[in-house]
């Protein structure tokens, strides 16, 4: 063999070996950087999911029009249409049923613009065993985990918010005065002159189907997991 052929052939034989030590360097590599998703990562993953689900459900809510203008709209109680239909003749209740439906849903939107925070420091103390069930459980796993978990301690700060709510705006002083106004007509079926207990219960029935919106959104959009953190955790349950 001639020297320059030999030579061309050690060349070759080094080249490739070096091109198969990159790329064992190159897989080495990948490798090391793959690290296993922890209980803690885990927990920590899904709680930011979901903090960041409570977040942009609640500011859209707390929104003029969040509550008044969306599928979560507040609507009367069952009760109220026939008070309403009794006292469409009576002067100063003509426009009862609209003007009323709409200050219930701005006393919503000014509660839920508080009660952001109550529900973010429910899911910081979740744990992390929970966080787990919840990540490879079902779809909106998390919502119903948050209802069940949370909904009577929210319900005890939600009220007064409401309460205060809905008197800033007068709806609690136009509902009694239209409920009694209505207690008085002879052999009518009494009604309860109270709102804030219906309008709690609706508006964190709105919340929490809100918060079921986003969830939905950040297991199932790529592009809605905005930190490695959330593409690793989701990506288990991707599988």
């Amino acid at each position: 063999m001639k020297l320059s052929a030999l030579l061309a052939s050690v060349a070759l034989l080094f080249s490739c070996s070096t091109a198969h030590v990159q790329t064992l360097d190159d897989l080495l590599g990948k490798a090391k950087k793959v690290v296993p998703l922890s209980e803690a990562d885990a927990g920590n993953g899904l709680k930011e999911a979901l903090e960041i689900g409570i977040s942009k459900g609640a500011d859209a809510l707390s929104q003029t029009d969040g509550y008044f203008k969306s599928p979560y709209k507040i609507l009367l109680p069952q009760e109220a249409q026939t008070v309403i239909s009794r006292l469409k003749a009576v002067p100063g209740f003509q426009n009862l049923e609209a003007d009323l439906t709409e200050r219930l849903n701005r006393a919503a939107e000014d509660a839920a613009r508080k009660a952001k925070p109550i529900f973010v420091n429910a899911i910081r103390q979740m744990t992390f065993k929970d966080a787990m069930n919840i990540l490879m459980g079902e779809k909106n796993a998390a919502t119903m985990y948050l209802d069940k978990t949370t909904r009577t301690p929210l319900y005890g700060e939600f009220q007064p918010v409401i309460t205060e709510s809905l008197e800033k705006v007068n709806a609690v002083s136009l509902w009694q005065s239209a409920t009694t106004a209505y207690n008085k007509i002879p052999f009518v079926s009494k009604v309860d002159t109270r709102l804030d207990d219906y309008v709690t219960n609706r508006a964190l029935d709105g919340l929490f189907a809100r918060i079921a919106v986003e969830e939905l959104d950040i297991r199932t959009n790529f592009s809605s997991r905005t930190s490695d953190l959330l593409k690793r955790v989701f990506a288990r349950q991707d599988k």
